[in-house]
């Protein structure tokens, strides 16, 4: 399942999330239940808007290194990665 960020319009916290293409998360209190974090003080009705990220592609493969070189101190091309 794809990750994605998404950024809170009251508070300004950015919360990555793990859910189908096709759903949607249009709220604070949508995207706490489904990050399983706690809504706090921010009123659950607020509004949280998808981040354009560039997304993680993992790849696999006898031979293939699974942690990308940015994880090890590597750096990642450009920057794109998410990770480090």
């Amino acid at each position: 399942m794809p990750t994605y960020d998404y950024r809170c319009e009251a508070n300004g916290r950015v919360v990555e999330v793990s859910h189908r293409m096709s759903e949607e998360i249009l709220n604070w209190g949508e995207l706490c239940s489904k990050a399983g974090i706690e809504a706090g003080d921010t009123p659950a009705e607020s509004p949280v808007k998808r981040l354009a990220t560039g997304g993680n592609v993992i790849t696999g493969g006898v031979g293939s290194d699974p942690v990308p070189p940015c994880a090890t101190g590597g750096g990642c091309p450009g920057g794109s990665c998410g990770i480090g």
